[in-house]
């Protein structure tokens, strides 16, 4: 794939996107893929800030039934967590992903073919070379087992064969924590049996605590904190004011979704957090969806995506922030970097649902 850089750099994007179905944190993800895939770009001959770019773009649907957004909107929703994500994240996720892809291509080419031509981009690693990182990556090998490549699998595999879908032992449907807990218990029992050591096992788990105890004290202020402003918005009488506005200028249910929709994506580029700005408005949604007379799921869906849309063009945003710290590039530049293609993505995304879906 060395001949063609740009193709093998964006074909990571849907390959990667399928991850964050099972590590359900941008950041987290973000600074996986700079880990493992960041060299491998490097020396096929794209730049630091093309690599980094897509490396961010892996991370820009929230999707899949361990996500906090996804918990959030299913909830709104009134349905369970796979079903919203089989049923309605997948069908417009699936085309938004090629569309995004191609957009990638396109846009990391041109902007490396422009640095090239001004001589202010000498960062792309020749065939052949080697970057200190590259080096370290080579000899870091993960001592475990091939096997534990199916844990972080192991929560969605439960989830679809305890489900409506599937249905093979009966009428048991698990939720996503019960999933998860069983996961965790397999990883720990496997841990114990590869260590031999019930010590070494509980030492090793501490990680989850500790990384469970960060995401609930950020998840769990941001739902506090946007319940209060959501309840604030709805006691001043904004769901009406915005009907009876929106009504007056003649606009549709699929127009106030649009209106809405660009807004969550400006406030979370604003903000850098995709959480902050669903968690704020979708409490809201219900009653608007009710009032002009549209499915409630219908309207959060491209709100739901469009957060992690415009936590991608940020800036602030913690992945973007963590994952350019390793690259040595500017965040910034990785945002303008971002604009192009997932301004087109989110444009697609609006016209999909909206026109085609409703």
């Amino acid at each position: 794939l060395r001949k063609y850089p740009y193709l093998a750099d964006c074909c990571i994007i849907p390959i990667r996107q399928i991850l964050f179905i099972c590590i359900p944190s941008g950041t987290g993800l973000g600074l996986l893929l700079a880990a493992s895939i960041y060299t491998v770009l490097l020396r096929i001959g794209v730049s630091k800030l093309t690599a980094i770019s897509v490396i961010s773009a892996c991370t820009v649907f929230d999707i899949g039934p361990g996500s906090a957004n996804t918990m959030r909107a299913a909830e709104l929703a009134e349905m369970n967590n796979l079903r919203y994500f089989l049923e309605f994240q997948l069908p417009v996720v699936v085309p938004m992903t090629i569309i995004m892809t191609v957009a990638y291509y396109f846009s990391s080419r041109y902007f490396d073919r422009k640095d090239k031509r001004k001589n202010a981009d000498p960062d792309a690693v020749p065939e052949g070379g080697k970057t200190d990182a590259s080096a370290v990556a080579e000899n870091t090998k993960p001592d475990v087992p091939g096997i534990y490549a199916i844990f972080p699998l192991l929560p969605l595999i439960l989830l679809i064969l305890f489900s409506n879908y599937i249905n093979i032992f009966g009428a048991i449907e698990l939720d996503i924590t019960t999933a998860i807990i069983v996961s965790l218990l397999a990883a720990m029992s496997f841990e114990a049996i590869r260590n031999r050591s019930m010590r070494k096992m509980f030492k090793s788990i501490n990680a989850f605590w500790e990384g469970m105890g960060k995401t609930f004290a950020s998840v769990i202020t941001l739902i506090v904190c946007a319940e209060i402003f959501s309840r604030g918005l709805i006691s001043l009488g904004f769901i009406d004011a915005l009907v009876n506005g929106a009504t007056s200028l003649g606009l549709s249910g699929s127009l106030i979704g649009i209106v809405i929709t660009v807004v969550i994506f400006l406030a979370a580029a604003l903000m850098g957090s995709g959480n902050a700005s669903f968690f704020s408005f979708g409490p809201l949604i219900p009653g608007v969806a009710s009032k002009v007379g549209m499915k409630t799921v219908d309207m959060l869906l491209p709100m739901q995506l469009s957060s992690s849309l415009g936590r991608s063009v940020s800036p602030i945003a913690g992945v973007l922030i963590a994952i350019s710290d390793i690259g040595g590039v500017s965040p910034f530049d990785v945002a303008r970097r971002n604009v192009i293609p997932i301004s087109i993505t989110f444009i697609c995304t609006l016209l999909y649902n909206f026109i085609f879906l409703v």
